[in-house]
């Protein structure tokens, strides 16, 4: 069977292979899915990538499948493994984080001003696949950067740094990498925060998917994927992100909720309110992610279950304890009957915590004047639709009950999105898909996750 793109979505539990065809028509067609477990643990993801296009094969009735292109996502093994360091926290530290976040990294460690000793270890230590520099506004100050770029370069680690910080440094940087012969690695882009109150992240998440392609071997197997990967391979969060974007600029606000295994992302494209904005006290992007790295349904389940409590949970579903403990401790990536009511608790908790955690906040503040209210973080309150996404959000029966249940929960200091949000599902999971598609082909893509979208 010929199909014009394949795309492998290398997930940390599960491993989809998706199939489209007449991508370059007006009406562009998602064929199918085969999915496995995926095989990390194994030392080979491609074990798990090969079940996977068996199981496609054998849900479209075909022996072979041949594709003129292949592209792929991933966050298996951790995913983008990324370090920020800038120069003031809730400006360019800030700045840079919602750059890399934004682009599908997994932030594993965040600094603010000069590297000390003990950060310099933990770099080491991470070994993250890249570091991303920021500091100072353009024609600010400098000594930070500096400093900071001359202890990363001195580690001679031989991964990529991405420098984003004071634009007239920028040749004095590229020289402190030559010096210690890290040159080949350093990739330089605009300032993520040039101005003061001015947030520059768009072209600093592009060089971090750009390099991502180019130099990422995050899981073991990936570098026997690359080999038959002849288009784009950037992480799944910044593919969903991506997704959300072309999305937005259709359809209007929104936001996207991807409950893995592992993590459960958030994703928010919104300039929000007019007149809360007039009230912010420092910028947010107009695309920004979040990621909850406590808040998944299998690799991380008990982190939610200790959130709910074991004695809650038995009374909200009417477990005894014994049973229970018996679905936990048999607890299935693909969930049975018996265990279905659990994960769809789960998934509930780790959609109302990930949404309390993005949405901003009014605050007050009392001065001379006397009260002043004031908003801080992302407004959600002109969102339109509430999009879910993800391995749970595509599969458990009541998943629109879910979300819909999420958006009850109202608190007045809260930036949330309205109740009346309408909520929509990615019914053929395909999301990522259709957000490195759309990289190519932005019309077929959207048309795709249009379908999926409305498909019952």
């Amino acid at each position: 069977m010929k199909v014009d793109a394949l795309v492998y979505e290398i997930g940390s539990t599960t491993t989809l292979v998706n199939a489209f065809t007449n991508l370059k028509s007006d009406n562009p067609e998602f064929l199918g899915q085969g999915q496995a477990r995926t095989t990390v643990l194994e030392g080979d993801v491609t074990i798990g990538l090969q079940a996977a296009l068996v199981d496609l094969k054998h849900n479209l009735g075909v022996k072979e499948i041949e594709a003129d292109e292949i592209y792929a996502t991933s966050s298996a093994a951790g995913g983008l493994k990324m370090t920020v360091h800038g120069l003031v926290y809730d400006m360019t530290v800030k700045a840079a984080q919602n750059a890399a976040l934004g682009a599908g990294a997994n932030l594993h460690l965040i600094t603010s001003g000069k590297l000390t000793e003990t950060e310099l270890v933990k770099i080491k230590s991470i070994k993250p696949n890249i570091i991303l520099i920021a500091g100072g506004v353009d024609y600010g100050e400098k000594e930070t950067a500096l400093y900071n770029s001359e202890m990363i370069a001195r580690l001679c680690l031989n991964i990529p740094v991405i420098y984003a910080g004071n634009c007239v440094i920028q040749d004095e940087v590229k020289n402190i990498f030559r010096n210690y012969q890290q040159d080949a690695y350093l990739f330089i882009t605009e300032n993520v925060y040039p101005r003061i109150d001015e947030l520059n992240v768009l072209k600093c998440r592009e060089i971090i998917q750009s390099v991502f392609e180019k130099h990422i071997i995050h899981a073991q197997g990936m570098e026997k994927v690359r080999s038959v990967v002849n288009h784009h391979i950037i992480p799944t969060p910044g593919a969903v992100m991506e997704c959300a974007i072309l999305l937005y600029e259709r359809i209007g606000d929104l936001i996207v909720f991807d409950v893995g295994g592992a993590t459960t992302d958030l994703h928010s494209v919104t300039p929000g309110n007019q007149d809360i904005s007039k009230k912010q006290i420092s910028p947010e992007p107009l695309a920004k992610r979040t990621v909850e790295g406590d808040l998944g349904v299998y690799i991380n389940r008990h982190s939610i279950i200790d959130k709910i409590g074991l004695q809650s949970l038995t009374n909200e579903l009417q477990y005894t304890e014994k049973e229970l403990t018996e679905i936990i401790n048999n607890y299935q990536v693909y969930p049975n009957n018996r265990q279905l009511p659990l994960v769809e608790r789960l998934t509930y908790e780790a959609i109302k915590i990930a949404l309390e955690r993005h949405a901003g906040s009014f605050r007050n503040i009392y001065g001379a004047s006397g009260r002043q209210t004031y908003a801080e973080g992302k407004d959600l309150t002109n969102v339109k639709y509430v999009i879910g996404t993800g391995g749970a959000l595509t599969r458990l029966p009541n998943r629109i009950k879910i979300l819909q249940r999420v958006l009850q929960t109202q608190n007045p200091l809260k930036l949330m999105p309205p109740k009346e949000a309408e909520v929509l599902i990615d019914h053929d999971y395909i999301m990522a898909s259709c957000g490195v598609l759309s990289l190519k082909y932005p019309e077929a893509a959207y048309k795709l996750i249009v379908k999926s979208l409305k498909s019952r």
